[in-house]
């Protein structure tokens, strides 16, 4: 469903739409209205709406969504309907954090393999993975299926390690480091950055 000709800000827009009904799932939900949706996630109604648009018509005027069936439909307009296995770059103490997080699971996604480039941190566990050995990234990825990393790695190093992963067949990368990459065409790349993410705030605090 989801290709070029739709604005990259809507698919990015949809994993909110996601969440937010999973909780009104969880709270024994059956059905919701974009007016709703879109209050508690600080959209329009008309905005909502329009983004669901793009990808066909899921709601009836007058009875809104069925969350079971847009809960589906989102799963698989953005492909978590499926496990998605993952390398996790960096056994530092974010990496600790990410491999213990027990939040993947239950939204499509998996730690399946973790790497490091420090003799100290190779051969260690965490949770329950070895800690393999960084230099052998290419060899422990093929045939595996893994297309998504996790980048924990000091800035310095995340362009060369980001290049060493595209060549390695990673085709998505969620680069923790706070240095943009610069990767070739066709490789996708999201940013978490929490001192932006702060200084974004700070403008609005009087």
């Amino acid at each position: 469903m989801i290709n070029g000709s739709i604005p990259d800000i809507i698919v990015g827009r949809l994993p909110r739409y996601l969440q937010a009904l999973q909780r009104m799932h969880q709270e024994g939900r059956h059905t919701t209205s974009s007016k709703e949706l879109g209050d508690r996630l600080g959209y329009t109604a008309a905005q909502i709406r329009k983004d669901l648009s793009q990808f066909g018509e899921f709601g009836k005027q007058g009875t809104g969504y069925s969350i079971p069936f847009l809960i589906g439909q989102l799963q698989t307009i953005l492909k978590v309907d499926r496990m998605w296995d993952i390398l996790l770059v960096g056994a530092g103490s974010l990496g600790h954090a990410i491999a213990n997080y027990n939040g993947f699971a239950n939204r499509g996604f998996r730690i399946a393999l973790i790497v490091d480039n420090d003799p100290n941190k190779i051969g260690t566990k965490i949770a329950n993975f070895v800690v393999q050995d960084a230099s052998q990234v290419k060899a422990l990825l093929f045939g595996s299926g893994i297309k998504i990393a996790m980048l924990t790695v000091p800035a310095s190093n995340a362009q060369a390690v980001a290049e060493e992963l595209t060549n390695a067949g990673i085709k998505a990368i969620l680069n923790y480091a706070p240095v943009p990459l610069s990767l070739p065409k066709g490789i996708h790349v999201e940013y978490i950055d929490p001192l932006i993410q702060l200084q974004h705030m700070t403008y609005y605090i009087d």
